[in-house]
């Protein structure tokens, strides 16, 4: 899949194996694939990952109320927070590309593939930020129609959440 191949080689280049360290949506394929079946976590997650699934493009969705100022894609320093799922508090390697908020933590790792729990979704989210990323050939085109997905699945949940459309800057 040309979408998967793409962030193989991302990975890659950053240094990393691609089979150890693949992207959520070569992950959510693969468990697909294996177990038949996707894990149920939340359903704005479950919504993001089916969609994610069908596109075979990686969605992140964080809390935003739990990112201090703003969310960025960078190289981190290596003095950034990041806290695991199991609890691990750790220190990102400098130059590994994390999201990081303005107050040094790290919400994600290895770009597309380790989320992290401070800004995890859970039951009092009342505003999350959807992320996804393309690099691929016909990236634009297939962002456009996520995009376009993902609002109607989020609509056809929550008839009444805000949801701004993909097209909007």
């Amino acid at each position: 899949m040309p979408e998967i191949q793409a962030w193989r080689r991302v990975v890659s280049v950053m240094g990393l194996k691609p089979t150890q360290y693949r992207c959520a949506s070569e992950a959510l394929l693969r468990r697909l694939r294996k177990e038949g079946t996707l894990p149920s976590l939340h359903p704005l997650i479950d919504v993001c990952n089916a969609v994610s699934v069908g596109f075979a493009i990686p969605i992140a969705v964080f809390d935003i109320e739990k990112v201090d100022g703003g969310l960025s894609v960078r190289p981190a320093q290596g003095n950034e927070r990041y806290v695991s799922f199991s609890g691990t508090i750790k220190a990102p390697e400098a130059g590994e590309i994390i999201f990081a908020d303005d107050a040094g933590r790290a919400h994600a790792r290895r770009w597309t593939n380790r989320h992290g729990q401070i800004s995890a979704v859970g039951t009092h989210t009342m505003d999350a930020l959807i992320v996804a990323e393309a690099l691929h050939p016909h990236s634009p085109s297939d962002m456009e129609h996520l995009g376009f997905s993902l609002c109607e699945a989020v609509r056809a949940v929550w008839p009444k959440a805000m949801v701004k459309d993909w097209s909007t800057p």
